[in-house]
């Protein structure tokens, strides 16, 4: 994920570089935190990301094999309905082999449902820790505004926002905990 917040960050560093305002100096390195804890926060998100995906692509595989031992059943029952229509006898592995494709389904099918609640798992943690990226990249913007109009109430709620963000962050976190 792209920070759209760097470039305003990196102004606030050298604005408090070449000022040496005290106040300045504060926002910068408050702005500076609340950067790594974005940064931090869009690492994992973006983790559980892909880990979402990847677990779901393996459910929708399962789910294929799932159809397929479906299908070589359905033909193997077919291939026995039609030597019974034709009065012949019938190879008796065949109903064993049947029996072996469901149990293998159900089989399949309990992988796949867990691979798809491990997908719904991971996305409900990446959305936490989106949600802290988003809140921690505008805590950085208010920062940045704190320090262009020298508002200290602005950078006091830069700093609310951010432990909001931090909030998320260690929410996403607990999930991920979870997870494991």
């Amino acid at each position: 994920m792209d920070d759209p917040t760097e470039e305003i960050h990196k102004k606030l560093h050298e604005d408090a570089e070449k000022t040496g305002d005290k106040s300045i100096m504060k926002i910068a390195l408050s702005s500076a935190l609340i950067a790594v804890l974005a940064a931090t926060a869009s690492l994992f998100s973006e983790h559980q990301n892909n880990e979402a995906m990847l677990d779901q692509l393996r459910a929708s595989d399962n789910w294929s094999y799932y159809q397929a031992k479906g299908i070589k059943s359905s033909v193997l029952e077919s291939r026995i309905e039609t030597f019974k229509a034709f009065g012949k006898t019938y190879n008796p592995a065949w109903d064993e082999k049947i029996a072996a494709y469901k149990n293998e389904q159900e089989e399949i099918s309990r992988q796949a449902t867990e691979q798809q609640a491990a997908s719904a798992r991971h996305l409900n943690a990446h959305n936490k820790l989106s949600y802290a990226v988003t809140i921690l990249q505008i805590a950085i913007g208010l920062s940045a505004i704190a320090a262009l109009t020298r508002r200290r109430w602005l950078w006091l709620g830069s700093i609310g926002i951010a432990v909001a963000g931090l909030g998320f962050l260690v929410w996403g976190l607990g999930l991920i905990a979870l997870i494991k």
